[in-house]
């Protein structure tokens, strides 16, 4: 049975957390049953990544990242008619993409310019490793946001096929459109800051919001790593 968890006081309200390091905190408050069990953090970067890091070493759990990406709409860099997978699995948009007349080339074109951008952050993100097992494993996959929710919903389907135990979505912030779409595809929903306004926008639960670049999201996953050495040691 699907379970939606969120902070009602957080209710429809911007600027909710002061950047995605304190969402996280927040979020692994809500998380703490998976503290020490064979659970897995999946971020997605680049914005899930500091999120993630921060759920994992509260709940003391390893943490990895899941590429997918949104198959961007040309001219329209903010805006996604779909997304891909780790491995290279489409998922459309199909009614926004009905609507947005691309001819078949130009879908191509895009689809392939994703799916490159994933072969690359794979490499620079997680040095083309193989993923790790999820099977019979409770998956916690983390983003900023829940903006169209079709990059968490490619993630999950990606989850799901590695037959893990239990699904669990975590996020700071999404749209109540978009997490009664998620909500049926996962086993439990932890958004914080569920808002019903339009036009919905990620970036107005932050006060301190920016894009990540590569460089971020390495020193992230490297402080993680070494912090979490350290308290093994």
């Amino acid at each position: 049975m699907q379970k939606l968890i969120e902070d009602l006081s957080l209710r429809d309200r911007r600027y909710a957390f002061q950047d995605r390091k304190e969402a996280g905190m927040r979020l692994a408050l809500k998380l703490l049953e998976y503290k020490g069990t064979d659970s897995i953090v999946l971020g997605i970067p680049s914005g899930g990544a500091p999120v993630a890091a921060e759920i994992a070493k509260i709940l003391d759990l390893p943490l990895d990242l899941i590429i997918v990406r949104k198959i961007q709409i040309p001219h329209n860099t903010e805006a996604g008619f779909g997304a891909v997978g780790p491995d290279g699995k489409v998922l459309f948009n199909d009614d926004l993409l009905s609507r947005l007349g691309l001819s078949q080339k130009e879908v191509e074109r895009q689809v392939q310019m994703t799916i490159d951008t994933i072969k690359k952050r794979n490499e620079l993100f997680r040095k083309g490793l193989p993923f790790p097992s999820l099977k019979n494993r409770i998956a916690i996959i983390v983003d900023d946001g829940l903006a169209s929710g079709y990059t968490m919903l490619s993630a999950i389907d990606f989850v799901k096929r590695q037959k893990p135990q239990k699904i669990v979505v975590a996020v700071p912030t999404g749209s109540q459109g978009t997490v009664d779409f998620i909500l049926p595809q996962t086993d439990e929903l932890v958004c914080l800051n569920v808002r019903s306004g339009y036009p919905f926008a990620v970036a107005d639960a932050y006060e301190n919001w920016y894009d990540l670049d590569g460089d971020e999201v390495m020193s992230i996953l490297e402080n993680f790593s070494s912090t979490r050495h350290e308290k093994r040691r």
